[in-house]
């Protein structure tokens, strides 16, 4: 129960001013904290406040990387929840510098602007924001999952050597394949809710298939060939489908 430091408040405290337990560091408030002046606990670096943040500045829980607000973001700066990249503002996005959800790329939606967009791009279209705003959704677009906490007692080995924070954390934010997420949340879907993705403005197959893996492209129609007539040398045949009389 001793505390190496002083005015420490808890046990086994390396550092100085510390509330909590086993936090190395000073000024930290809560446990397992690593660095200086953090708020919660397990994590990693400076100014935190939340849970399992490796990294400065965070707020919000299991971040990787600076100045974060939100959830489980890789990168910098971001603001929301599960972003890859950095300077991102909303949900999902990989790349940088977005301002909404789900985009892969960069600088989506401009700088320095003082007005608000009447048109924004939506499956590499420009159309009126507000037929995106006043359409009705699928609800399985919110059900995405989210990155995976794993505790170090169920990492593998590589992932320990590549993760060594494990050790202050408990363990890591594990980033599965994005696609993998869309898929396990369409499995949800419902035979409306897919209807209803179709209908989105602007909804591009092609554009969604390449961002989700999530196959919605028409699928051809064979053509019907019943009493259909075919000439062959002169002779005449009508079509009748396989098995009819």
């Amino acid at each position: 129960m001793t505390n190496t430091g002083h005015n420490n408040t808890g046990h086994y405290n390396t550092g100085d001013r510390n509330t909590g337990h086993n936090n190395t560091g000073n000024r930290n408030t809560g446990h397992n904290n690593t660095g200086h002046n953090n708020t919660g606990n397990n994590n990693t670096g400076y100014f935190n406040t939340g849970d399992f943040n490796t990294g400065d500045f965070n707020t919000g829980d299991r971040n990787t990387g600076y100045c974060n607000t939100g959830h489980n973001n890789t990168g910098d700066c971001n603001t929301g929840d599960s972003n890859i990249g950095d300077y991102n503002t909303g949900h999902n996005n990989t790349g940088y510098s977005n301002t909404g959800h789900y985009n892969i790329g960069d600088f989506h939606v401009g700088c320095f602007n003082t007005v608000s967009a009447e048109k924004a791009y939506y499956f590499n279209k420009l159309i009126n924001k507000a037929d995106w705003d006043n359409a009705e959704m699928p609800r399985w677009l919110y059900h995405l999952p989210q990155p995976t906490w794993v505790y170090s007692s169920e990492m593998t080995d590589a992932e320990k050597a590549e993760n060594p924070s494990h050790e202050t954390t408990g363990g890591f934010l594990r980033e599965n394949d994005i696609k993998e997420h869309w898929s396990r949340a369409f499995a949800k879907a419902t035979p409306e809710d897919i209807e209803l993705t179709k209908a989105m403005p602007a909804f591009d197959a092609e554009v969604f298939l390449e961002i989700t893996g999530i196959d919605l492209r028409d699928k051809p129609v064979a053509a019907q060939c019943d009493g259909r007539e075919v000439e062959i040398d002169g002779v005449v045949y009508v079509l009748k489908a396989k098995g009819s009389e």
